[in-house]
C-alpha cells in the first residue's frame, strides 16, 4: 500500500510519500536507543511539563489537524475536533497522575520480614525504545493513548501509523518536538507493513504495542514471541448492545445509534450486534431503523455531516461482501444495504435482522455503519448470543434490574461492561480485550506500567 494521503470523499490522490531508506531507518533506531539512555533519568515534573505543552499545542491545532485527519480518512470533522480535545486531555492527565502511578511500592512490613529483608520496594523503571504500530480510523487517539503514558514513564517511542494518514503522523512528531522533546524521543517512522517485523527483531527495540487486525496482531505477536519482547494488542471487536425489558427502550435506541455509527462506524469499541429482548424487540428495531435512516450522510468536512465516506475502497468493498452474504442466507434487510452513486466511498447505515451463526457477518467484524439485530427471549439467551464471538473488546447492556447487571458483569466476556450508555475510552479506566481482541490494557495506571520493568528492591538486614 502507498503512503499517501487519498481523500476518501472523492479519492483523490492529495500527497504521496517515499518510504524512509534503511539509512534513516538506522539513524532514527540510533537516535532512539541514544536518547533513552538520558531520557529514563529525567524527574517526572519535567516530563510533565513537556507533555503539558504538548496537549496545549494540540488545543491551538485543533481545528487545522482536524481537517486533515477528515481529509485523510474521512470522519466527520466535529468528531475530529473531538479527538483533538480528548488527545489534549489524556495528555494532561498522564502528566498530572503518572507521578502517583508508579510511585515506588511498599510491601507489608511482616512480609518483608518474613523474607529476610531489611528494607524492600518494587519500582517502575522503563523499558526503552517502544515500537508502535497504529490504525488509520482514529489517527490521532490511538496514538496519543500510547505515547502520553509511555513518554511520561520514561520510554521513548517510533510509530508505525497507517499508510493512509501520514500527514497526521508527521504531525505528532512535530508536535511533541515543538513541546520540547528531543528528537529521538518520539520519531514517527515512514515506512510500509513489510518493514515492521525486521525493526521489531532489532535488539535496540525493547518492545511493542499494535492496534489494528487480527492478522496485524498476530504477526507481530509472533515475532515478539519469538524475539521474547513484551507486546501489547487491541485487535477487533464485534461488541454486543443488550437491550432488556426494563430497559429505556427509546434512550437505548437513540444512543445505539450513536454506539453504532461513531466514526462513520469504523471503530473497534462501536455497538455493532444489537441484541434485543423478544417483550421489546419490535419497539427497538422500529426506533433503531428509523434513526439509521433519519442519519445525514455527506461531506465530513460540512458541519452537518453524522456520517461520511468509508476510509478505503477496500474497506467498502469488505462491508458489501458482508451484507451481501447475509441477505443471500436469508437476511432481512430494513434500510440502507445498497452502495450510493456517485464518487467517494460512501455506504449508507445499514439494519439487518434475521441474522443465523452460518452468516459471515455473525462471526466477521462489520467495520462501517452496518447493525445487525438478535431476538432474545430471555437473559440466558442474551448473554449466549453475546458470547458467541470470537471478539471480546467490550459490551452494553441496557436493564434497570440490578440483578441483571450482576449477571451480565459475571458473565459476559468482554474486557468491558458498559450499563445503560455506550462504550467510550477514558484514561482514568483500563482498555482492552480478551479472546481475538487481544491482550494487555491501555490506559489508566494499567496501561501506563505495561512498559514497565516493574523492579524488586530487596536490602539485606
Amino acid at each position: 500500500m502507498p503512503i499517501a494521503t487519498v481523500n476518501p470523499a472523492n479519492g483523490e490522490t492529495l500527497k504521496t510519500y517515499e518510504a524512509m531508506d534503511e539509512e534513516e531507518l538506522e539513524r532514527r533506531l540510533r537516535l532512539a536507543e541514544a536518547t533513552f539512555r538520558t531520557y529514563r533519568t529525567t524527574a517526572f515534573a519535567d516530563r510533565a511539563r513537556l507533555l503539558n505543552r504538548a496537549a496545549d499545542l494540540l488545543d491551538e491545532d485543533g481545528a487545522e489537524i482536524a481537517r486533515v485527519m477528515t481529509t485523510e480518512m474521512g470522519k466527520p470533522v466535529k468528531q475530529a475536533r473531538a479527538e483533538a480535545a480528548k488527545c489534549a486531555k489524556a495528555m494532561r492527565w498522564y502528566a498530572e497522575h503518572a507521578a502517583e502511578l508508579l510511585a515506588d511500592e511498599r510491601p507489608a512490613e511482616s512480609d518483608v520480614k518474613d523474607s529476610g529483608a531489611f528494607h524492600a520496594l518494587v519500582r517502575y523503571r522503563p523499558l526503552g525504545p517502544v515500537l508502535a504500530v497504529m490504525p488509520w480510523n482514529f489517527p490521532l487517539w490511538q496514538v496519543v493513548r500510547f505515547a502520553a503514558p509511555a513518554l511520561m514513564a520514561g520510554n521513548v517511542g517510533l510509530l508505525k501509523h497507517a499508510s493512509n494518514v501520514p500527514q497526521t503522523a508527521l504531525y505528532l512528531e512535530d508536535l511533541f518536538h515543538r513541546a520540547g522533546f528531543t528528537e529521538g524521543c518520539f520519531q514517527t517512522l515512514l515506512i510500509g507493513s513489510g518493514a515492521v517485523d525486521e525493526i521489531l527483531r532489532d535488539e535496540r527495540i525493547r518492545a511493542a504495542t499494535l492496534t489494528g487486525s487480527e492478522p496485524a496482531g498476530r504477526a507481530v505477536a509472533s515475532t515478539a514471541g519469538e524475539m521474547v519482547k513484551k507486546t501489547v494488542l487491541e485487535l477487533g471487536g464485534s461488541d454486543p448492545f443488550v437491550v432488556m425489558p426494563s430497559a429505556d427502550v427509546d434512550r437505548a435506541a437513540e444512543v445505539a445509534v450513536t454506539a453504532r455509527v461513531q466514526n462513520n462506524g469504523q471503530s473497534c469499541i462501536a455497538a455493532k450486534r444489537f441484541i434485543v429482548h423478544s417483550d421489546v424487540y419490535d419497539r427497538f428495531a422500529e426506533r433503531f431503523t428509523e434513526g439509521m435512516k433519519a442519519l445525514k450522510v455527506g461531506d465530513p468536512l460540512e458541519e452537518e455531516t453524522e456520517v461520511g465516506p468509508l476510509a478505503s475502497e477496500r474497506g467498502r468493498a469488505d462491508l458489501e461482501e458482508l451484507v451481501d452474504d447475509a441477505r443471500r442466507s436469508g437476511a432481512t434487510v430494513l434500510c440502507g444495504g445498497e452502495r450510493p452513486d456517485g464518487p467517494g466511498w460512501y455506504y449508507p447505515p445499514t439494519v439487518i435482522a434475521g441474522i443465523d451463526r452460518e452468516m459471515r457477518i455473525h462471526r466477521e467484524e462489520a467495520f462501517g455503519p452496518v447493525a445487525t439485530l438478535y431476538r432474545a427471549a430471555d437473559l440466558d439467551e442474551a448473554v449466549l448470543i453475546a458470547n458467541d464471538s470470537p471478539f471480546g473488546l467490550s459490551s452494553n447492556v441496557w436493564t434497570r434490574e440490578a440483578a441483571e447487571v450482576d449477571r451480565f458483569v459475571r458473565d459476559l466476556e468482554a474486557g468491558g461492561v458498559y450499563v445503560n450508555g455506550m462504550t467510550a475510552s477514558h484514561p482514568a479506566f483500563p482498555f482492552g480485550g480478551v479472546k481475538r481482541s487481544g491482550y494487555g490494557r491501555e490506559l489508566s495506571g494499567h496501561g501506563i506500567r505495561e512498559f514497565c520493568n516493574i523492579t524488586t528492591v530487596w536490602h539485606g538486614a
